[in-house]
């Protein structure tokens, strides 16, 4: 078993439940710290260390770090899109002091990795659409997608100035059943699922056409620990990598997901802010340069992600 101390801030969210427990199979239960501002799920408390914790509040996250004296650190805290676009000032707040606090906090401690999510709102309007390259016009015009981009430079910044070993992922919509997504833009996608179980029919609220980049869960998980994983010197990039593994639309969902449940129906909703987003956002993503450097694949298809979904979702919600 690996020698590691790992604290993971926001350990509640859509990804850090099921990060957590990754990272706790391979490093041992002991030596991943949950954190977060609201209680832990039972799972959670019951397999390992759990405080709680405010990014913002440095004295709160300075007594966490001199508690465990960890040696890398997962900040996944974050106002994602739609609810950023509610509340900008606070969602630039959280998104971006919280990162400087630690990455101060790693250099003052000399913790030698630390991890931060990134996300495919970085690009803009004049980005390119389809197989958006690693390096393009970046003109974000959501404040999520702003201070994602901010972070970005921040992360590269304190590699270059400071010699940090930060690295990071720009998501996709990320699909999984364990957890409720957090208010992003592409929530379409995981409520969907559980719409056509209970309910038959589901609205959505972005267009049938709308295409965007999605990933399962599992494979998100699996690119967050490939990179941190990965040998030093294969980590060319520390701004953040595009990371990628389908593209969809509320259309071509629907059609798969009829595949299983055929009398499903979908209708959609007009005029939701959350189609202007979606339409800033590229419909697929060029992950080239991940694959290239570190080795990343994914391994859901549509079809997968699909069967996968219903599968575990018509057990759970019984």
């Amino acid at each position: 078993m690996k020698q590691e101390r790992i604290i993971v801030i926001g350990s509640n969210g859509q990804i850090g439940t099921e990060l957590v427990t990754e990272l706790r199979g391979i490093y041992g239960g002991g030596n991943v710290v949950a954190t977060d501002i609201k209680e832990a799920p039972e799972e959670i408390r019951e397999t390992g260390p759990f405080e709680f914790s405010n990014v913002l509040d440095k004295d709160n996250l300075k007594q966490i770090i001199e508690k465990y004296k960890p040696t890398q650190i997962y900040l996944l805290a974050a106002l994602l899109s739609a609810v950023g676009e509610q509340k900008p000032k606070r969602a630039w707040e959280l998104n971006m002091d919280g990162l400087i606090n630690v990455l101060d906090f790693a250099i003052d401690y000399g913790i030698s990795k630390v991890y931060w999510p990134s996300s495919i709102a970085v690009f803009g309007p004049n980005s390119p659409q389809f197989n958006t390259p690693q390096h393009c016009v970046m003109d974000p015009n959501t404040v999520y997608g702003i201070s994602k981009l901010a972070g970005e430079r921040w992360c590269e910044y304190y590699h270059l100035k400071y010699g940090l070993d930060v690295r990071s992922l720009r998501y996709p919509g990320l699909i999984g059943w364990k957890s409720a997504p957090g208010g992003g833009t592409t929530d379409y996608a995981v409520h969907i699922f559980h719409e056509a179980l209970q309910n038959g029919k589901y609205e959505c609220f972005l267009s049938e056409n709308t295409e965007l980049p999605m990933m399962h869960m599992s494979d998100a998980i699996k690119a967050t620990i490939g990179i941190m994983d990965a040998p030093s010197e294969q980590v060319k990039i520390r701004s953040s990598y595009n990371v990628g593994a389908m593209s969809f639309t509320p259309k071509t969902l629907t059609a798969e997901i009829n595949k299983h449940l055929p009398d499903f129906r979908i209708s959609y909703k007009d005029n939701d802010p959350r189609q202007a987003i979606a339409n800033s956002w590229p419909k697929s993503i060029d992950d080239s340069v991940a694959r290239k450097d570190w080795g990343w694949k994914p391994e859901f298809d549509l079809a997968g992600l699909t069967k996968n979904m219903l599968d575990n979702l018509s057990v759970t919600t019984k």
